[in-house]
């Protein structure tokens, strides 16, 4: 039996996982500002998500650019869609979009997005 490829291996955590967030580090030690701000973010609204850390395997760290058709990491999916990186996701919920976003697609929020 193969190994499903590196693109397949994102699907499936992408369709697998409401909430996924491609990092650099864990969500308990982000290795990067930007990853940690997503954390941050996503920790503010009270949303349970899986992190995943790229620096783990290098495969899934040049995968996930070409996966998404973006050269950074972080990388934010919900419901499999890829709502952005660090400036875009933060501009979401500094503007309350984010939790608009979040709420519309299921996902439950916990605390009150930024207004």
């Amino acid at each position: 039996m193969t190994e499903p490829s590196v693109a397949q291996r994102i699907a499936d955590e992408v369709g697998d996982n409401d909430v996924v967030l491609f990092m650099k580090g864990t969500p308990v030690f982000p290795q990067c500002g930007f990853s940690a701000t997503m954390v941050q973010v996503l920790s503010r609204l009270g949303v349970k998500f899986k992190g995943i850390d790229v620096l783990a395997d290098d495969e899934i760290r040049e995968g996930i650019k070409a996966y998404s058709d973006w050269p950074t990491i972080p990388q934010l999916y919900v419901k499999g869609e890829f709502l952005g990186g660090c400036d875009i996701v933060r501009e979401m919920y500094e503007s309350g979009e984010l939790g608009g976003v979040l709420t519309e697609k299921g996902i439950e929020i916990t605390d009150a997005p930024a207004t």
